[in-house]
């Protein structure tokens, strides 16, 4: 009977963004309404600066990762550029390149020379791309993909602690929306270390530690500028 193994690497980078993005949406707007409510703000500026809190850090969210991997999709095209040319200009030095990557890796000399070649037959470029500079197959950067990707992310965690400060009472909703904020994030860790397969009680208290922190020291900012004011 045959056996495969269930590998879960490939989850890595949108698992990332994702849990990314919901983390930092709902730390960064429970953390801003428990900070604007311990200064005694009223109910209506609260919920103006949770919206406002939303607004602004999905589109910082956007906004920074689509320069980063813009700067990355740069360089991989780069690197692309690069080696097409060296491909063009000298393939016989290419060989031998990529045949000692292959020896460096435990392949016996002649059978990396023939994986070599065999692989730049199929596709030269593609097998430099992977073995040489560390591109991964259908792993090319895309900017406006991961902007929207950690917007949406980012904009679903945070309406999760607004939502909470909507609906709660006034004098409990400092309370209220730590305790949802803490939980929610319980949650997303938990489900976060499932899917990556490590352990859900680590994923769980590892964010709620962090979540718990943030808020901890937004209240106190907000308590101590609230008196002053």
């Amino acid at each position: 009977m045959s056996h495969a193994e269930i590998h879960r690497s490939h989850r890595v980078g949108w698992l990332r963004a994702a849990v990314l993005g919901a983390n930092d949406g709902i730390v960064s707007t429970a953390s801003l309404i428990i900070g604007v409510a311990a200064a005694s703000t009223a109910h209506e500026g609260v919920l103006l600066a949770g919206v406002s809190g939303l607004v602004a850090g999905a589109m910082s969210m956007a906004a920074g990762e689509y320069v980063s991997v813009s700067s990355q999709s740069d360089t991989e095209n780069a690197d692309l550029a690069l080696e097409k040319k060296s491909l063009r200009d000298d393939i016989e030095s290419e060989k031998k390149e990529l045949a000692t990557i292959y020896e460096g890796r435990g392949v016996e000399p002649l059978l990396a020379r023939k994986v070599a070649e065999q692989l730049m037959a199929h596709d030269a470029l593609g097998a430099h791309a992977r073995d040489e500079i560390g591109i991964p197959e259908n792993g090319s950067a895309r900017p406006a993909q991961a902007a929207f990707s950690s917007a949406g992310t980012f904009t679903i965690g945070a309406a999760l602690p607004l939502a909470v400060a909507w609906v709660v009472p006034v004098d409990l909703l400092i309370i209220l929306v730590a305790v949802f904020s803490l939980v929610f994030l319980a949650l997303l860790g938990g489900i976060a270390a499932r899917a990556g397969g490590a352990s859900i009680t680590v994923g769980a208290i590892r964010v709620t530690f962090w979540g718990a922190l943030a808020m901890a020291l937004t209240a106190g900012v907000g308590r101590i500028f609230g008196v002053v004011a």
